[in-house]
């Protein structure tokens, strides 16, 4: 068995299971340089988070390519199970999720003013109907023989293109860089300048995780006029406070000291990433040719 990880973040360390020695089997060479960003990944623009990059990012699937790596599958599976006889059941939906278009995008709470202005902390109106949509039509499995097809079908398509399940030791740094970066002294001064501008627009509120996170805002039934007041005076407040860029480089400092500690590891799933979307690339190529 493979030694265990050890993940440093701040005071804290994490052990994690070490991944495998080498990147999974299928031939291909690196589809990302391991000194370049990203694929997919949009210019730094210092007033928008969903173009800031962590430093794990690099290690890790992005939105894109998780996107990409599915579509691969899913045009896989729906050729093998054609070649069975089971009908089309359409396209998967190959929309961004609801949690934003990056990794960073909603990382630190909502920015952007127009959109809370119409849906306050809901995501946009449109896109979640279209996802909601496609996630209802995607509910409906097959029973019986057809399930069994449907299940040996998806099998083989994971032999050629595997599922983007992100690393332990990535899910580590992110979750707990995350935890303990709210801590730093830098971060919780922000959060206080943060909460006296709430305060002075009529809410009370300790830090910007309370009110994200609170239920009444995230009801699915609709979205009311007080959450639209709450998130516009919280984007005001973002706007005027760097709440975002403070936390975010507070994080990327504990991130970086994390991925020196477990650079071996790391650059071993760093080359099993590329692996894997080299390989769903090659995958979409041949079934579009």
């Amino acid at each position: 068995m493979a030694a265990p990880v050890v993940v440093a973040v701040a005071a804290g360390m994490v052990a994690v299971a070490a991944p495998p020695a080498g990147p999974p089997a299928g031939g291909g060479g690196s589809t990302r340089a391991a000194s370049t960003p990203l694929a997919d990944t949009p210019v730094e623009d210092r007033s928008d988070p969903a173009t800031w990059m962590l430093p794990i990012q690099p290690y890790m699937f992005s939105k894109a390519e998780v996107r990409a790596m599915n579509r691969s599958r899913d045009r896989l599976i729906a050729d093998c199970a054609k070649g069975a006889g089971l009908p089309d059941s359409g396209p998967a939906y190959d929309g961004p999720g609801t949690d934003g278009r990056t990794e960073t995008d909603l990382r630190y709470g909502i920015h952007d003013a127009a959109l809370a202005a119409r849906r306050g902390y809901h995501p946009d109106a449109a896109a979640q109907e279209k996802r909601d949509r496609a996630v209802a039509a995607g509910a409906v499995v097959p029973a019986g023989p057809d399930a069994d097809v449907l299940s040996a079908c998806s099998a083989s398509a994971g032999l050629t293109v595997p599922a983007p399940t992100q690393a332990e030791v990535v899910q580590a740094i992110m979750r707990d860089s995350y935890a303990e970066s709210a801590k730093a002294p830098e971060v919780v001064a922000v959060f206080a300048r943060w909460s006296a501008c709430m305060r002075a627009k009529g809410y009370s509120y300790a830090k910007p995780t309370d009110v994200d996170d609170a239920p009444r805002f995230h009801d699915r039934d609709g979205v009311g006029d007080v959450e639209i007041a709450t998130a516009t005076a919280d984007v005001a407040c973002r706007t005027r406070i760097p709440v975002a860029k403070v936390w975010f480089e507070a994080e990327s400092a504990l991130q970086t000291k994390a991925i020196r500690a477990n650079r071996d590891v790391l650059n071993t799933v760093r080359a099993g990433v590329e692996e894997a979307v080299g390989r769903a690339d090659r995958a979409a190529g041949a079934a579009g040719s």
